[in-house]
Order: C-alpha cells, then sequence, then structure tokens
C-alpha cells in the first residue's frame, strides 16, 4: 500500500503553504529587502515585517508603510532579497 503523497520529499509550493513552524525544516517567513527610492535613486535596506513608516534618507519621500503583517511599498518602489 502506497500513500498519495510523498512525506520525506514534499513539494515546494506545500512547503511554502504551511506554518513556518510546521515546514520540514523551520525558517521564518520574514526578510531584509533592499529598495530603490524612485526620487533619488537611493537604496535602502528596509525590514519586510516593518511596523513604522519607513521614509528615504535623502528626500524624506515614504518608501513603505505597515499594514498589520508585510509593509506596503509606495507605488513604482523596486525591491530585491538579501541573501542571508
Amino acid at each position: 500500500m502506497s500513500l498519495a503523497k510523498d512525506l520525506m520529499h514534499p513539494s515546494l509550493v506545500d512547503e511554502r503553504r504551511k506554518h513556518k513552524k510546521k515546514r520540514l525544516v523551520q525558517g521564518p517567513n520574514s526578510y531584509f529587502m533592499d529598495v530603490k527610492c524612485i526620487g533619488c535613486y537611493r537604496i535602502s535596506t528596509i525590514f519586510s515585517h516593518a511596523g513604522t513608516v519607513v521614509a528615504c534618507p535623502g528626500c524624506s519621500v515614504i518608501l513603505c508603510r505597515p499594514r498589520g503583517g508585510k509593509c506596503r511599498l509606495t507605488a513604482g518602489c523596486s525591491f530585491r532579497k538579501k541573501c542571508p
């Protein structure tokens, strides 16, 4: 008798859907990211689950706003995840 799912080798889609503590290898959902400002093109490092409004240090444009979980980037800002 075989199982319908392979429990030792779950797919990436199934693993990402699970809670962070119930994955095969536990890991956080949060990350740091580099965000490029719209006005002055300066790059700032921001936490993905920031709890406060983050402004650009160069031109004071608001880069992101808190939304309870992940922060919401301002329209036009580009970002990339920082690798650990």
